[in-house]
């Protein structure tokens, strides 16, 4: 991890795209302004985890709902 220690108005380049802008400084909140392609997304971190959690959540509700799938198939069949 790089850490860097700027000041309002300055900029970090990431890259040959991104600029990050240190917009405002004030009673310990940082305003942050990012330029970037709009093909590279930018999430706040909270947002990030929870999409991630909600994908894990999804696939896992597939994953139950197929077998339950089978389980009524298994149940239709004949049995031997």
């Amino acid at each position: 991890m790089l850490v860097l220690s700027r000041k309002a108005g300055e900029k970090i380049k990431i890259g040959k795209d991104i600029v990050i802008n240190i917009l405002k400084i004030e009673g310990g909140i940082i305003r942050v302004g990012i330029e970037a392609p709009k093909r590279i997304p930018i999430l706040r971190m909270e947002v990030f985890e929870k999409i991630q959690n909600e994908n894990i959540e999804s696939v896992s509700r597939k994953t139950d709902e197929i077998t339950d799938a089978i389980e009524l198939i298994k149940n239709k069949l004949p049995k031997e």
